[in-house]
C-alpha cells in the first residue's frame, strides 16, 4: 500500500497536520470547562483573570478546530479522488498491456470487483482514517499530560477502560480472523461473479430451461457468503461486545467516580479536581473507539490495495525495445507448445504455415486447442515454446501497433462500446468516412438491420438500442472488414448468424480475400467447403490437414469420419 500511496505523501503531511492541529485544539473547550469548574469550585476568592482566560481559550479552540477540521476533511477527499482516479487510470492502463487472452482466464464478476468496488474500498482509509488515527493518538496524548499535572493516581485509574479495550485489539487480528475476513471477502466476489454471469447469460438460460441450475448456482453462492458471514460474525461478536462495554460511558464514568471517590475519602484529592477526569475521561474513549474502526478501514483498504496489487502484478505483453517490420504477411508456425499453466499443455508441436491468399479451416473436438490455436496469431499469448512468425519475424519482435494493423479478428465473445454503431465499426480506423462505414457494413450484411434502428448509424447502443448477438457479429465483421488488415481470424464469427446471413459474409470474404491470409475456426462444416486448407486438431495436435476434397476421399481418415458425426450419418 506504501508504495502506491507514495506519491501521494504531500496530501496526507499535509492532511495529518491540519488534522493534529484541529484535534488539539478542539481539547480546549473541555479543558476550559475543567479550569471553570476547578476556579469556581475551589474556596476562596475567584480568579476572574483565569476565568476569562479559559472562557477565550475554549472560544478560540473550537474555532480553530471547526476551520482546520474542516480543511482537513477537504483534503482528505480530494485525496480521496487523487488516489482512485490514480489506481483506476493505472490499472487501466496495466490492463491495456496485459496478454488479451488473461482476461479469458478471469471471471468478469471478480475483475469489475477489483476496478470498482476494491478502488472505492480505499475512499474510508484515505478521507476518514488519517483524521480518526490522528485523534486517536493525539487526544489521549494530550489529555493525559493534562490529567497528569492534576493527579496521576486518578490519571491511572481511568486509562483502567482504555487499556482494556485496547487489550481486545490483538484478538481482532489473529490468523483465524484474518483468514475468515478474506474467506468472507472470496464469498462476497463468488457472489458478483454468479450474478453477472446470470444477467450476462440469462437469455440462453431461459432460452434452454436452465434458469433453475443458474438459480440454484447464486442460491449455492449465497448460503456460502451466509455461513462465512456467520462464521466471522460469532468470532467478532464477543471481542466486539467487550470492547463497546469498556468503552461505553457508563462503564467509564463508573471507573472514575468509584476510584474519584476513594481519593476523595482518603483525603488525597479535591472534590474540585474530579471534574477534569469526568469530562475527559469520556474523552479518552471515543478515539480509541474511532481507532478500532480505523484498523477495520486499514484492514479492509489492505485486503484491497493487495487484489490491485495482484493484478498490477500481472506481466505484461513483452514489448520489443527494436521492433522489426514484418517482410509481408505469410504465417508460419514452428514447434507450437502453448499451456495456460505448467501442469497441462494444450497446444503440443504444432508446425503449420498460412500463405497469403489462402483460407485454412481449424477443425475439431471440443476442447482439442482450436480457439487457443488462432489466439496465438494476433498473440493473445505468446508460445511457451516454439515460434510464431509473421512475413519471417517473430510475433514477439513485431510492435502491437504494427501487429494489430496487421492482424485482425472476430470471435464469439463479441464487445461491443456503448458508442454509436458508426464509431464501433470504426473502432480501428477511425479516420474512416461513413461511405467506407456503410461499405464495410453491407457486405456484413447488417446495414438494413442499422437503417432500421432510430438514429441509423448515429444511434448509441446500449442507449438506444440493443442488438442481438448475431447482429453484433456482424457488426464486428464489419469492423474487421473495414479494418482490411493482411491476416483475419474468425473464431466461430457467424455462429449466431441466419443462413442467409453466413453466406452474405462468405461472398463478402471471397470477395475482398484477395492476397489476404484467412484463418477460420468452424463447427458448421458446411461453412469449410471452400478453404484452401483443412486442419483437424485433436488433443492439441495436428492428426490431418488437406484440402476438404483430399480429406473427404479418405473413407478410413480422421477428418472423414468427424464430418460424418457431425452431419449424423456416421455408418453402423
Amino acid at each position: 500500500m506504501a508504495g502506491l500511496l507514495r506519491p501521494h505523501a504531500g496530501g496526507f503531511a499535509a492532511l495529518v497536520t491540519l488534522q493534529v492541529i484541529g484535534a488539539v485544539a478542539g481539547l480546549a473547550p473541555l479543558l476550559a470547562v475543567a479550569e471553570l469548574g476547578r476556579a469556581l469550585l475551589s474556596p476562596g476568592p475567584v480568579d476572574r483573570a483565569h476565568v476569562w482566560s479559559a472562557v477565550l481559550a475554549g472560544v478560540a479552540g473550537l474555532l480553530v478546530r471547526l476551520l482546520f477540521t474542516a480543511a482537513s476533511s477537504g483534503i482528505g477527499h480530494l485525496l480521496d479522488g487523487q488516489v482512485q482516479l490514480t489506481f483506476r487510470r493505472r490499472l487501466a492502463a496495466h490492463l491495456g498491456r496485459v496478454p488479451i487472452g488473461w482476461f479469458s482466464r478471469r471471471r468478469t464478476g471478480e475483475l469489475a470487483k477489483v476496478v470498482g468496488e476494491d478502488v472505492s474500498a480505499v475512499h474510508p482509509f484515505i478521507a476518514h482514517t488519517p483524521g480518526e488515527l490522528v485523534s486517536a493518538f493525539v487526544v489521549p496524548l494530550v489529555s493525559l499530560v493534562y490529567l497528569f499535572t492534576v493527579d496521576w493516581r486518578l490519571t491511572l485509574i481511568t486509562l483502567i477502560p482504555v487499556l482494556l479495550a485496547v487489550a481486545l485489539v490483538p484478538l481482532m487480528m489473529t490468523p483465524g480472523r484474518q483468514r475468515e475476513q478474506r474467506e468472507f471477502d472470496a464469498a462476497m466476489g463468488r457472489i458478483a461473479g454468479s450474478v453477472v454471469e446470470f444477467v450476462q447469460g440469462i437469455a440462453v438460460v431461459k432460452a434452454f430451461g436452465g434458469a433453475g441450475r443458474t438459480h440454484r448456482k447464486f442460491l449455492t453462492a449465497t448460503d456460502e457468503f451466509a455461513d462465512t458471514f456467520l462464521r466471522w460474525a460469532r468470532g467478532m461478536a464477543p471481542i466486539a461486545a467487550g470492547m463497546q462495554t469498556a468503552l461505553a460511558p457508563p462503564f467509564v464514568l463508573l471507573v472514575v467516580l468509584i476510584g474519584g471517590t476513594v481519593l476523595i475519602a482518603g483525603g488525597g484529592l479535591a472534590p474540585a479536581d474530579l471534574l477534569p477526569f469526568l469530562l475527559l475521561g469520556l474523552g479518552l474513549t471515543a478515539p480509541v473507539a474511532a481507532l478500532g474502526h480505523g484498523f477495520d478501514d486499514m484492514q479492509a483498504a489492505g485486503r484491497a490495495v493487495g487484489r490491485i496489487r495482484d493484478v498490477l502484478a500481472v506481466r505484461p505483453l513483452p514489448e520489443p525495445g527494436r521492433p522489426i517490420a514484418a517482410r509481408g504477411h505469410r504465417l508460419e508456425l514452428r514447434g507450437v507448445r502453448f499451456g495456460y499453466d505448467a501442469e497441462r499443455e494444450v497446444l503440443r508441436g504444432i508446425d503449420l504455415v498460412l500463405e497469403p491468399g489462402t483460407v485454412t479451416a481449424i477443425v475439431g473436438p471440443s476442447g482439442s486447442g482450436k480457439s487457443t490455436l488462432v489466439q496465438l496469431l494476433p498473440r493473445f499469448f505468446d508460445p511457451t515454446h516454439g515460434s510464431i512468425t509473421l512475413g519471417g519475424v517473430d510475433l514477439r519482435e513485431l510492435g502491437s501497433r504494427q501487429l494489430y494493423r496487421t492482424v485482425s479478428f472476430v470471435f464469439q465473445d463479441i464487445r461491443l462500446l456503448r458508442a454509436s454503431i458508426a464509431d464501433n465499426i470504426a473502432l480501428a480506423v477511425p479516420e474512416a468516412d461513413r461511405e467506407q462505414v456503410v461499405r464495410a457494413a453491407r457486405l456484413a450484411n447488417i446495414h438494413d438491420r442499422i437503417m432500421e434502428l432510430p438514429r441509423g448509424y448515429d444511434t448509441v447502443l446500449e442507449e438506444e438500442t440493443g442488438l442481438s448477438r448475431g447482429e453484433a457479429q456482424r457488426i464486428a465483421i464489419a469492423r474487421a472488414l473495414l479494418a482490411d488488415t493482411p491476416v483475419l481470424v474468425l473464431d466461430e464469427a457467424t455462429a449466431f448468424a441466419d443462413p442467409q446471413t453466413e453466406q452474405a459474409v462468405r461472398r463478402a470474404l471471397a470477395t475482398l480475400q484477395g492476397d489476404r491470409t484467412i484463418v477460420v475456426i468452424a463447427h458448421r462444416l458446411e461453412t469449410i467447403a471452400d478453404a484452401d486448407t483443412v486442419v483437424l486438431l485433436d488433443d492439441g495436435a495436428i492428426v490431418e490437414r488437406g484440402t476438404p476434397a483430399e480429406l473427404l476421399s479418405r473413407k478410413n481418415g480422421r477428418f472423414a469420419a468427424f464430418w460424418r458425426s457431425h452431419r449424423g450419418d456416421e455408418p453402423r
